[in-house]
């Protein structure tokens, strides 16, 4: 299995960046999949998940109306659309495979992360 995250960068507040995230070595469409983020001095955090069919979705309280979660079984590849920034959601963000077709399972799988920093 292997996830590859990229889109990370700079953004200032208000602004928006999208991340992408490759996976190989599995059946992609079987799987739920996730987005997490971690900043410095604070746990590892769900933003978002949706299901293998991406049909249903969820998210963080922190990041809802901001934030959207998408994917495209055909090109292996989740995305997160990241709008409205604030500085607040600068963190590392990895990508994370399902052990199932629901999120509510858990993950198994995580990719290296991508730095978002959001500052003016």
């Amino acid at each position: 299995v292997q996830l590859v995250e990229s889109g990370g960068g700079l953004a200032q507040p208000g602004g928006s960046l999208r991340l992408s995230c490759a996976a190989s070595g599995f059946t992609f469409s079987g799987y739920a999949m996730s987005w997490y983020r971690q900043a410095p001095g604070k746990e590892r955090e769900l933003v978002a998940a949706i299901t293998s069919a991406g049909s249903i979705t969820n998210y963080a309280d922190s990041v809802k109306g901001r934030f959207t979660i998408s994917r495209d079984n055909a090109k292996n590849t989740v995305y997160l659309q990241m709008n409205s920034l604030k500085p607040e959601d600068t963190a590392v963000y990895y990508c994370a495979k399902g052990k199932s077709s629901w999120p509510r399972y858990g993950y198994d799988y995580w990719g290296q992360g991508t730095q978002v920093t959001v500052s003016s």
